[in-house]
């Protein structure tokens, strides 16, 4: 099976391939040189940050010291 790269250096990973690979839209893969060729491999298990400081912001604390503090 082959596949030209485009400009930009992308490559389609072919359907039959994602399906078996169980890779979706949105899904990361890591890249590795294997001798002469690459290997695709999805990143499975890896705990994402994405999203996990939500609603821990300092500003709102942070202002409500400045403040504090200018009163006095």
């Amino acid at each position: 099976m082959t596949h030209r790269v485009g400009a930009k250096g992308q490559v389609v990973i072919p359907k039959g391939l994602r399906e078996q690979l169980e890779i979706i839209p949105g899904d990361e893969v890591e890249f590795a040189v294997d001798g002469q060729a690459v290997r695709v491999e999805p990143v499975r298990g890896r705990p994402t940050l994405r999203g996990s400081l939500r609603g821990h912001g300092l500003t709102e604390e942070l202002e409500v010291d400045r403040r504090s503090e200018r009163d006095r």
